[in-house]
């Protein structure tokens, strides 16, 4: 059996799971495999209490637009979360539901605690696997750091087509990375809201 490389368990849970959104936006190259990994980082975060209605599933053609992709997604949820807190204020009585705008009681308009960005790019006979990968990794992890949102780096670089497989879930004995992603952003986003509160895990037991 193949050795499994994956993250060790979080050392504590974390309760506030069901008020998180998180977003995942995945590319449309090697969809077998694509489709396995948005699969197993929607049943991490389920198993880990995040609602099903509180995720929000994009895709674009390959992983050369996940950075640009990952950005604009969590600028338009900041924008809805503006939004529904505009339209909120200019409600004529909070305890009249007919002076509720309908926007606030459709799906839920909060920011994006975390995205998960998911792509597989298999090494072919030219230089292109080298340029996507590099320049996709660098843009997610610059997208995370000038957004201040936690980016889950879901980008498999194999070098065959069974390597791509064997980390998407797909076959025997088989791991599916997807899941350790979607524990990621669970924690990644618990932490930083933390964090942006001046908290720390030790403090809070």
């Amino acid at each position: 059996m193949p050795q499994v490389h994956a993250p060790a368990a979080p050392t504590a849970p974390f309760p506030h799971a069901a008020s998180l959104r998180i977003g995942i936006v995945h590319a449309r190259w090697n969809g077998a495999c694509i489709d396995a990994l948005v699969e197993g980082s929607l049943k991490a975060l389920t198993a880990a209490g995040v609602q099903r209605d509180n995720i929000v599933v994009e895709s674009v053609p390959g992983s050369w637009e996940l950075p640009h992709a990952t950005a604009r997604m969590i600028a338009a949820a900041q924008t809805q979360a503006s939004s529904a807190a505009t339209d909120l204020m200019s409600a004529t009585s909070l305890l009249d539901p007919s002076s509720t705008p309908s926007s606030t009681s459709s799906a839920p308009s909060a920011p994006f605690d975390a995205v998960i960005s998911i792509g597989v790019l298999i090494k072919g006979s030219t230089m292109h696997f080298e340029y996507i990968s590099d320049a996709c990794v660098h843009g997610l992890m610059r997208v995370g750091l000038d957004s201040n949102t936690p980016v889950i780096l879901g980008v498999l670089t194999a070098l065959t087509q069974e390597q791509a497989e064997q980390r998407s879930g797909i076959g025997k004995d088989a791991h599916n990375h997807g899941e350790d992603w979607g524990s990621a952003a669970v924690e990644m986003a618990s932490k930083t809201k933390d964090w942006a509160a001046g908290k720390f895990s030790a403090q809070q037991k």
